[in-house]
């Protein structure tokens, strides 16, 4: 397939300027109305902490109703980085903070014990958990 030319090329290049504007935070695009993109991207984060929400129970029920605001909080303007990455990132914001309830802060550990997370790229299982995972399947 060959590379968009002309009409093509350019409603790309819109469509990728208005996904940026509502999930990267960049600027609305000319000839878009502001109240309704500010609408879209407030949707869309309430998408995405539901998401998070399921990946991280613990911490969004630990925060209840306010677990969409410190999502939003956290996320808005940047990428989606998937829900479990999401949800980490707001964990560690709450921990830094010294707002991270109990029951988050717990499911904050099991995840960290389990899982290596630079902040950058995707969690890696751990290399101990790993072992642990395996000997519990061969001494069954």
């Amino acid at each position: 397939m060959s590379a968009p030319t002309g009409v093509s090329a350019t409603l790309a290049a819109r469509q990728a300027e208005l996904v940026a504007t509502l999930v990267a935070g960049a600027r609305t695009p000319a000839g878009f109305d502001e109240t309704r993109i500010a609408a879209t991207r407030r949707a869309l984060l309430r998408k995405r902490a539901g998401e998070a929400a399921k990946a991280w129970p613990l911490l969004a029920a630990a925060l209840g109703t306010g677990w969409s605001d410190a999502f939003a909080a956290d996320r808005a303007g940047t990428e989606p980085a998937g829900a479990l990455r999401d949800g980490w990132d707001v964990a560690r914001v709450l921990r830094a903070r010294g707002g991270l309830p109990g029951a988050a802060a717990a499911e904050l550990r099991a995840r960290e014990a389990e899982l290596r997370y630079d902040g950058t790229s995707a969690p890696r299982p751990r290399r101990l958990a790993a072992v642990r995972r395996v000997l519990v399947r061969v001494m069954r």
